[in-house]
């Protein structure tokens, strides 16, 4: 007998105005600097950002390195070029890589990485300092360009 074949739902194109948020995302921008740059109000950003997530198909709640990684991963919005090579990074932080752009609980993170959970944030914390990453976003933006990460998100249960 095989095995069901799960897919997901295809990623609704983004209308132009998503699109135009999206790319501060990519940028890094947090959403207040989006209302800022934009001149919209921060209720609009959030409004378009919960529209950019129902787009993807991401949970309600994810954070923003969720939400990057699939819009980048998506081709919603073109990858940044990678401004320096990509640094030599171990297995289990690739891992830990992969965990921070598919999961936002801290919990689930250090699952997914095989991590302990009170390991998790000093992990995550080396992870930034070796790849020289402003913070999370910046970190899977990164990842992107250096082609750390895969072309589709994985498809799990859980936080992301």
């Amino acid at each position: 007998m095989t095995p069901p074949v799960t897919t997901s739902a295809p990623v609704t194109p983004l209308t132009p105005t998503l699109q135009r948020v999206a790319q501060h995302l990519v940028g890094g921008l947090t959403p207040e600097e989006i209302a800022t740059q934009t001149r919209l109000s921060a209720v609009t950003v959030r409004q378009y950002i919960r529209d950019i997530r129902e787009s993807l198909h991401c949970p309600p709640r994810c954070k923003p390195p969720v939400i990057v990684h699939h819009l980048l991963a998506a081709r919603q919005v073109a990858t940044p070029p990678a401004d320096r090579p990509a640094p030599k990074l171990g297995p289990d932080q690739l891992l830990l890589l992969r965990a921070v752009a598919e999961h936002s609980d801290p919990r689930d993170i250090a699952i997914a990485a095989k991590l302990a959970p009170a390991d998790q944030r000093a992990a995550l914390d080396q992870l930034l300092t070796d790849t020289v990453a402003q913070n999370p976003t910046h970190l899977v933006i990164l990842a992107h360009g250096w082609k750390l990460l895969p072309a589709q998100p994985t498809q799990r249960g859980g936080s992301q």
